[in-house]
C-alpha cells in the first residue's frame, strides 16, 4: 500500500477540505408530479423518458391485458426513487437488470425504489411486468379504456395510458414508442404510427407498430377489436391506415365516407399548416358508446356517434389539425389548452370557408351574437380556463373567436404565414400561449398583448369593434354549424 506524505500546512488543508460539505447532491426522489397546476399528480419528477417499448398481450373476451413495458430514461437530478402513473397490477421492476422495490401510492402512482440510486445524468433502463382488466379499473371513478362488444380502445385526454402502460404521464415529457400487441387470430390490434410487422403463429397473432416521432402520452393509443381495414398511400408516399369495427351498422357508411378522405384533408390541412410533421396518418371508428373525438398521433379516434347525421369531413379536419397543433407542438401545461382546440377549430371554420358553407368572419359573427353579454360562456378565459373548464365550448369557440380577431388586426398575409410558422418553429416541442404571444408579435411587427388578453383572458364579452365582428340582431346561422361541433367532447 502506498501512503502519501502530507506535511503540517497540507494536513490542516486537508483538515478543512473534509470539513466541507461534498459538491456532490445526496440521492432524493424525484417528485411524484410534473408540477402541472392543473393536475398537479400527473406525471413526475426526476427523470426524461426517450423511448417507451411496450410489449402486450389481450384477450377481448375477458378484457384481459398483460404486458412489458420497457422504458428508456434518463435521470435528471441524483435520483433515489422514482414514479411513473399506472393503475394495473404489477408484479415486476427492473431498473437497469436489478430487481428494484415498488409500491404504489395516491390513485395512479407506481413507485419505485431501484436497487442503487440513480447518477444524474445517468442512462437507465426500467422494466415493468403488469397485468389486469383496464375497464375494471377506475380512477377517481372513471376509467379511460372503452369496453367493446370484441374488444377495448384506450383513448381519452388529458389520461389514458394508466390503463394499459406505466408512463410519465404529461404532454412535456414526450417519447418515441414501439407497440407489440398479441391477439387472437381473426383480431386485429390498432396503435399509432407505422406497421413494422405482423405474424400469426398458434392461434394468435402479434401486430408491431412503431411511432417515431416524439408523442405525449395521452396521444398514444390501443384499439383491440375486429376491424376492417384500409391502406393507402399518400400522394408523397406516406402509408394511410383507417380502420373501421365491423358492427358499426347504420354509422357504417357515413364514417367511412368521411374518414377515408383523411389523405385529401390532410393535403388541404397542409396549405394552411405546412408539411405533415409525422410518417403515417389515418383514422379509426371502434363501436364504442363514447361521443367524442380525440387527436392520437397520427390516427385520430372517432366515436361513432360523429357520423350519426351522415358524413362529417368537420370533424376529421379538426383532428387531424391537432397532428400539428396539439400533436407536433404540445402544450407545455394543461392550461395552454388554447393553443390545441382554437386552432383546431379554427381550421374546421377554414374549411366551412372553403366549403362555401360559411365564411371564418361568418362563424365567428354567429358565435360572438349568440352568446349575451351575461351568458356564463364569456367567464371561461381560453388562455387558462381551469381543469373544470378546459374543454368547455368557450375554449373551442371563444378560442376561434381569438384567431379571427387576429386575423382582422394584422391581416391575411401575416395571419396564415403565422399558421404555417408556428408549428415549423415549435415541431416536436412544447409551448404555452405566452410564446405564440410573443411569435405574432414578432412575425406582424404589432403589439399583440392587449388583443389577446382580451380575447383570452378576460371574464367578459370583448366589444364588438375590437375584432370588426358585427352587432345587433343574431345573424343567419351558418350551414355548417352543427356539423361542426360535433365530436366536441367532455371527455368522461
Amino acid at each position: 500500500m502506498r501512503h502519501r506524505l502530507i506535511v503540517p500546512g497540507a494536513a490542516a488543508a486537508a483538515l478543512l477540505l473534509l470539513a466541507a460539505p461534498a459538491s456532490a447532491a445526496e440521492p432524493t426522489p424525484g417528485a411524484p408530479g410534473a408540477g402541472d397546476p392543473y393536475y398537479p399528480d400527473y406525471g413526475n419528477g426526476g427523470y426524461d423518458v426517450s423511448h417507451y417499448d411496450l410489449r402486450l398481450t389481450y384477450r377481448p373476451e375477458t378484457d384481459e391485458l398483460a404486458g412489458t413495458a420497457t422504458l428508456l430514461a434518463t435521470a435528471e437530478q441524483e435520483l433515489s426513487r422514482f414514479n411513473l402513473d399506472f393503475a394495473l397490477d404489477v408484479t415486476e421492476v427492473r431498473v437497469n437488470g436489478k430487481r428494484a422495490r415498488f409500491g404504489t401510492s395516491g390513485a395512479h402512482e407506481l413507485r419505485i425504489t431501484p436497487a442503487e440510486p440513480l447518477a444524474e445524468g445517468e442512462k437507465a433502463t426500467v422494466v415493468v411486468r403488469y397485468h389486469g382488466t383496464p375497464s375494471e379499473v377506475k380512477v377517481d371513478g372513471f376509467t379511460s379504456w372503452h369496453r367493446t362488444p370484441d374488444g377495448g380502445v384506450a383513448a381519452n385526454e388529458p389520461e389514458s395510458a394508466w390503463w394499459w402502460f406505466p408512463s410519465n404521464d404529461h404532454p412535456t415529457d414526450k417519447a418515441g414508442y414501439d407497440v407489440s400487441v398479441a391477439v387472437p387470430e381473426g383480431t386485429q390490434a390498432l396503435s399509432n404510427g407505422t406497421l413494422q410487422s405482423q405474424r400469426t403463429r398458434a392461434g394468435w397473432t402479434r401486430f408491431n407498430w412503431r411511432s417515431r416521432a416524439p408523442q405525449a402520452t395521452y396521444l398514444a393509443t390501443l384499439a383491440v377489436g375486429r376491424f376492417d381495414i384500409t391502406t393507402s398511400e399518400t400522394d408523397s408516399g406516406l402509408p394511410v391506415i383507417n380502420a373501421y369495427s365491423e358492427d358499426l351498422g347504420e354509422h357504417e357508411g357515413a364514417a367511412r365516407a368521411s374518414v377515408e378522405r383523411t389523405a385529401e384533408l390532410t393535403e388541404w390541412l397542409e396549405g394552411y399548416f405546412g408539411s405533415y410533421p409525422f410518417d403515417a396518418l389515418g383514422g379509426y371508428v371502434p363501436n364504442t358508446d363514447t361521443t367524442f373525438a380525440l387527436e392520437t398521433q397520427t390516427r385520430p379516434f372517432y366515436s361513432p356517434d360523429d357520423f350519426a347525421d351522415g358524413s362529417n369531413t368537420s370533424v376529421v379536419v379538426h383532428e387531424m389539425a391537432h397532428q400539428w397543433y396539439g400533436d407536433s407542438v404540445s402544450v407545455e401545461g394543461w392550461k395552454d389548452i388554447w393553443l390545441n382546440e382554437g386552432f383546431a377549430r379554427y381550421a374546421q371554420w377554414l374549411w366551412s370557408e372553403d366549403q362555401g358553407e360559411g365564411t371564418a368572419q361568418e362563424l365567428a359573427d354567429y358565435a360572438y351574437a349568440s352568446h349575451p353579454a351575461d351568458d356564463a360562456f364569456w367567464k371561461v378565459a381560453p388562455g387558462d380556463p381551469g381543469p373544470d373548464n378546459q374543454f368547455h365550448r368557450a375554449v373551442y369557440d371563444r378560442g376561434a373567436m381569438a384567431l379571427q380577431a387576429l386575423r382582422n388586426r394584422i391581416g391575411d398575409k401575416d395571419f396564415f404565414a403565422l399558421l404555417k410558422g408556428w408549428p415549423k418553429a415549435h415541431r416536436g416541442g412544447n409551448a404555452e400561449v405566452g410564446d405564440f404571444v410573443a411569435y405574432a408579435e414578432k412575425v406582424s411587427g404589432k403589439p399583440l398583448a392587449g388583443l389577446f388578453d382580451t380575447w383570452l383572458y378576460q371574464p367578459s364579452k370583448p366589444a364588438a369593434h375590437a375584432s370588426a365582428f358585427t352587432t345587433g340582431r343574431t345573424p343567419e346561422r351558418p350551414r355548417s354549424w352543427k356539423q361542426i361541433h360535433t365530436g366536441d367532447h367532455p371527455r368522461r
